[in-house]
């Protein structure tokens, strides 16, 4: 748990505007300091810093390698975005907003240039507010601000409150946490809301030398779930042994799942839910 929180602080640290092509989401942090007057963003700025980030992507004179037709093309991006094809991304770049959050990236017939393209915009945000704790429980404040950023996903925390919680035991950090009005960490949230913004779920699995967390799409089938244990439980699947999570906790026990029939067998279309405790059952 050190390890995790240790990561988060040092994420939390970096401004995501780095362009990595294999990025699937962008981690935005924002400061808010009402002690200087801090009231919002200035009208007209839609997004923080969003503005800078799509003209960059809609102006700049760089290069992107192209395939075209199956010929390695180099063009600039004015012109790429220029194409018949993309005038509407670019129209969407230059009003500043995302490509993204107005739905562009799939279903436009885009999607292999806007790929090569690597823009960071085509990927969804989550925006991180660093507030003070009168801020934290200011219910108005944090509405208006998530305003600004929708319909991007915006998380509020204050970077001292978690830094006291990261030193704490649970018992201590759960008493500072009701002190501040808050139900779980900041960090905590962060988790749980960029799992959600990236479209990923967990299931688990139990057995009898260790328990274990996997993590897979949103929408993935029971064979797609077995495939990221091992490839050839995907493709020996027979069938799936389930007990939802919330199942697990009331009975106390896999065995007294089963025992009270709340273990159910499931086969290769089985969409998998979050929490899902399973057991494949297989044949290679």
């Amino acid at each position: 748990m050190s390890r995790a929180r240790a990561w988060c602080r040092r994420a939390l640290r970096r401004f995501p505007q780095v362009f990595i092509e294999h990025h699937r989401a962008a981690l935005a942090r924002l400061r808010s300091r009402r002690k200087r007057r801090h009231s919002g963003f200035p009208q007209g700025r839609s997004r923080p810093g969003m503005r800078a980030l799509t003209s960059a992507h809609a102006s700049t004179s760089s290069t992107a390698s192209l395939r075209s037709d199956g010929t390695s093309m180099c063009h600039s991006m004015p012109e790429v975005l220029g194409r018949g094809t993309l005038r509407t991304p670019a129209r969407i770049l230059e009003k500043g907003d995302t490509l993204f959050s107005q739905g562009i990236v799939q279903g436009s017939g885009n999607e292999e240039l806007l790929h090569d393209l690597h823009l960071l915009t085509t990927k969804p945000f989550l925006y991180v507010f660093n507030v003070d704790e009168e801020e934290l429980t200011d219910d108005d404040f944090k509405a208006a601000q998530s305003a600004l950023v929708a319909p991007a996903e915006a998380i509020f925390l204050n970077a001292k409150l978690e830094s006291d919680l990261a030193e704490l035991d649970d018992e201590e950090a759960l008493e500072l946490l009701q002190s501040v009005g808050q139900e779980e960490p900041g960090l905590a949230t962060l988790a749980h809301v960029g799992f959600r913004t990236l479209g990923l779920q967990t299931y688990l699995t139990a057995g009898p030398k260790e328990s274990r967390a996997w993590t897979i799409k949103k929408g993935a089938t029971a064979p797609e779930a077995a495939g990221v244990i091992h490839t050839d439980f995907q493709k020996g699947f027979i069938k799936a042994e389930v007990i939802s999570f919330a199942d697990l906790v009331e009975t106390g026990s896999v065995a007294e799942a089963r025992a009270k029939g709340k273990a159910r067998m499931e086969g290769k279309e089985y969409v998998m839910q979050d929490g899902d405790v399973v057991e494949f059952r297989f044949n290679v």
